[in-house]
């Protein structure tokens, strides 16, 4: 680890009268061929927040199948009867599957009229005048229809309903599907979608139901799809990456709990669900070719974590054991990119995907250096990692391997003395390994990384975040409300740092990536959202990520100049012909003044154009955030051309706490989608956890 960031340090605490001049020149940097220079977002905790199910998976319906594990039993949860009618689990001697063996029976016990149940959704649901599409699965003779409709949870009203002719029988499951048409949007989304029938026509007043599915339109029409507010959001990033299935969701809880990517191929009647690792059942919906499907659609690069053994709890596999988890994540390859006439190719051949996919990072394991530790990290050293490596390059030499760990961990760094605090204990992988690192920090620390990657070897960044504020306390205070706009500015001189680098790191990742308003575990996402697509808010990250991945380059190039308080890049892309780029954060200027920049590109002559593109917060405090509850927007974008002067420089103002992007490329593509106006709070019921307790905004805002 080299020197620059002690000098840094220096130089940021020294009032700077003259301007920041930056030499760009027109060669010499490292070419990104090989890797390039890449964002994306690690869908790294599926459902941390509900993010999955709940979240970009765009089902309505909570509880859908029945699906429960030892750790969450088998309930009607969220569905309310109508009518008096009787709600109970069943297990039949004929369920609907193996993988989903109870259902709800639906008895109209001693009363009269049409009776049924109806589903609140996740926290509500919103209804829109655009078409659903549902289904549901039944058991038992009747003769007559059912109605299908969406309703408010409010008042009496319907805003949509359809008849649906009986198909169901006595002694069989026979599928139910409509598409379901409001004729008139609801005010919020404190909605349900409700499913009666005429007991008159049963033989014993009783029906049984499983698998009840409701579906807005998704992101690209797909079945089974994303939610398209969100995906939209998750596109306007502009990324190039996308990392799953999911980190601690990946290893379970306990051994034999982990995520099974077999398990969530095929009909949805054949998905079991698995207990996940945040307090809840998952339905499996969101499966490994919903994922692929979501990397097409986005024209993303994947990387595919395997299980490597490991459990949340600490426990862990001895060799014998691990032999079939390889088989398996080698078997996962070949379904992802082998032949179609190939075992585990032709299966996804007839999901309908007979084209190989790319794939060309495998991560083994996640986090093996935390959960682990020390058994199980001296475990994933000595046995584990090795055994994965040597038959994934016996069988993908063209597959690049990620290890868990990065070259710092378990022990991390020490960001003033920047000495590895446990030496002893990391990892060696073989050369044609990469790292993974995953930062979550404080602003501070991500400035005082800025080089972190400047003599090391290769990683991928595989979850970073502005998490806690200056205080020097971190995990003990807990994580901020939401990404506010001196975190963003850190993490974009920690992004400018891992771009400088992109010889030696292919991807960045943001993570986690979303946030349902209405139960989380984790504060810290670039989108948040609720039933109400109204809610759904970029964060103060989304802007600036969303910045620099619409300005990519394919080299990076050699600059002149000193470092802090404005930090900065440069690179040149080919793809744009030619197109120059200066990427900046300014972090911590003397007193809070302007930096003037000046920026001149080797080659530039008088006369030329470029875009300026900065970010700022005109409101100053350097705690604000986008808070979906209030619909604010604190980042301000400002774009204007600028000439360059006789010497071919182009020069501007920083304001404390901005971020910029000059580029010659005066057409280039703006950073898409605004947050939309009007938001409300959610639609259906409060939220699930608050602001830390006693968590104000500190004092001061500096370098410690």
């Amino acid at each position: 680890m080299g020197s620059l960031t002690k000098a840094v340090l220096a130089a940021g605490c020294i009032a700077s009268a003259a301007a920041v001049n930056v030499q760009v020149k027109s060669s010499g940097g490292n070419s990104t061929s090989h890797y390039g220079v890449k964002y994306g977002y690690g869908f790294l905790h599926e459902d941390i927040n509900n993010s999955g199910d709940g979240g970009i998976y765009a089902e309505l319906i909570q509880n859908r199948a029945f699906q429960y594990s030892d750790a969450y039993p088998v309930s009607t949860d969220h569905y309310y009867p109508i009518n008096g009618a009787g709600l109970s689990i069943q297990f039949l001697g004929k369920p609907l599957s193996d993988a989903l063996p109870a259902s709800m029976r639906v008895n109209a016990a001693n009363g009269t009229g049409a009776v049924g149940f109806e589903n609140e959704g996740y926290w509500g649901m919103d209804v829109k005048q655009q078409k659903y599409t549902g289904s549901f699965w039944v058991k038992g003779a009747y003769d007559g229809s059912f109605t299908a409709s969406l309703k408010s949870n409010l008042t009496d009203d319907v805003f949509g309903s359809v008849e649906i002719e009986s198909k169901s029988v006595a002694n069989d499951w026979t599928e139910h599907e409509f598409v379901l048409e409001p004729t008139e949007d609801a005010p919020n989304s404190n909605n349900t979608f409700a499913v009666t029938f005429d007991p008159a026509g049963t033989s014993n007043g009783t029906l049984d139901f499983n698998l009840i599915s409701l579906f807005p339109p998704t992101y690209k029409d797909r079945k089974n799809g994303l939610r398209i507010d969100l995906a939209e959001a998750l596109e306007g990033l502009n990324p190039s990456f996308l990392r799953f299935p999911g980190g601690n969701m990946l290893e379970g809880l306990t051994l034999g709990t982990e995520w099974d990517w077999k398990d969530t191929l095929g009909p949805l009647k054949n998905r079991p669900g698995f207990q996940g690792v945040w307090g809840y059942q998952q339905t499996h919906g969101l499966g490994i070719v919903e994922y692929l499907e979501w990397a097409e659609d986005m024209g993303l690069e994947i990387v595919v974590g395997c299980y490597a053994g490991l459990a949340l709890d600490g426990n862990f596999t001895t060799p014998e054991e691990l032999k079939p988890f390889i088989d398996d994540c080698l078997n996962e390859i070949e379904f992802i990119k082998g032949p179609a006439d190939s075992e585990w190719g032709s299966r996804r051949a007839e999901l309908g995907h007979p084209e190989p996919y790319k794939l060309d990072y495998v991560e083994v394991g996640n986090e093996d250096w935390l959960a682990g530790y020390p058994a199980g990290w001296e475990s994933y050293k000595q046995y584990r990692f090795p055994m994965f490596y040597e038959a994934l390059k016996a069988a993908h030499p063209e597959i690049t391997v990620v290890g868990s760990a990065a070259s710092s961990d378990p022990g991390g760094i020490d960001p003033i003395t920047l000495e590895l605090n446990n030496a002893t204990d990391v990892v060696t992988y073989p050369e044609d390994v990469l790292g993974d690192y995953h930062p979550y920090r404080e602003p501070d620390e991500l400035v005082y990384e800025f080089d972190r990657f400047d003599n090391d070897y290769g990683h991928i960044i595989g979850e970073v975040a502005a998490t806690h504020v200056n205080n020097g306390t971190r995990w003990e205070d807990g994580l901020y409300y939401f990404p506010w706009w001196i975190g963003s500015v850190g993490e974009a001189v920690s992004l400018i740092g891992y771009e400088r680098n992109s010889d030696r790191i292919p991807g960045t990742f943001y993570a986690p990536v979303l946030r349902n308003m209405n139960r989380w575990q984790w504060a810290i996402t670039i989108l948040q959202f609720a039933a109400d697509p109204a809610l759904t808010t970029r964060s103060t990250s989304w802007y600036v990520w969303s910045l620099f991945a619409h300005h990519p380059i394919t080299h990076t190039l050699p600059t002149n100049g000193g470092y802090g308080p404005v930090w900065w890049g440069a690179g040149v892309d080919e793809d744009r012909n030619g197109a120059k780029v200066w990427k900046g954060a300014c972090y911590n200027t003397t007193d809070g003044a302007d930096e003037a920049v000046s920026v001149r590109f080797e080659g530039v002559k008088r006369g030329q154009k470029a875009t300026l593109t900065l970010l700022t917060n005109p409101g100053g405090d350097p705690y604000d955030y986008n808070d979906p509850l209030e619909g604010n927007n604190i980042v301000q974008s400002e774009t204007q051309v600028l000439i360059a002067d006789r010497k071919g420089s182009f020069h501007f103002n920083m304001p404390q706490l901005s971020v910029a992007v000059l580029d010659t490329d005066v057409e280039v593509e703006a950073p898409g989608g605004k947050p939309k106006p009007g938001h409300g709070k959610p639609g259906h019921g409060k939220p699930g956890h608050g602001k830390p307790p006693g968590y104000g905004k500190p004092p001061g805002y500096g370098r410690k």
